[in-house]
């Protein structure tokens, strides 16, 4: 069965996805030596510096294949609005006694998510998002 294709690689951009394809085959990962493999593959193509469209190709190709096995099989857990709410006041370099201050939010709040005794409200959200300048939904992850 021949299946056409509306574009066609041509010359060196043809010839860098074949070679690719002849090195590992874009196929389902169906193990963690095959994720290996399809690893090392990325690691040199991303070493590699600027890519020609075929490597592009290839790379985009190789990169959602990895990506759908790891999702499957090891999936990572969203962090807690604790690990999420220290992360970013460690990158800004703010206390909670500052971070209360800058934002109006009662320390008591700040304290108890930090301890994992409480979540982010929706209005916590709002303001954290505008003060440390990221989008709602990186905050609102565990609601």
């Amino acid at each position: 069965m021949s299946v056409r294709v509306q574009f066609r690689l041509e010359g060196k951009d043809g010839a860098s996805y074949l070679k690719l394809i002849e090195d590992l085959p874009l196929a389902s990962i169906k193990s963690e030596r095959h994720l290996q493999e399809a690893h090392r593959a990325l690691d040199r193509l991303l070493a590699h510096g600027e890519l020609n469209k075929g490597e592009e190709m290839y790379l985009d190709a190789l990169s959602d294949l990895v990506a759908s096995y790891e999702d499957e099989h090891h999936a990572i857990e969203p962090a807690s609005d604790a690990d999420m709410l220290r992360h970013f006041m460690e990158a800004k370099g703010v206390s909670q006694i500052q971070l209360s201050r800058d934002t109006g939010l009662p320390k008591s709040s700040i304290s108890e998510v930090l301890a994992g005794k409480k979540q982010f409200s929706r209005g916590m959200i709002r303001t954290l998002a505008n003060y440390f300048r990221v989008n709602v939904s990186v905050l609102a992850a565990n609601l």
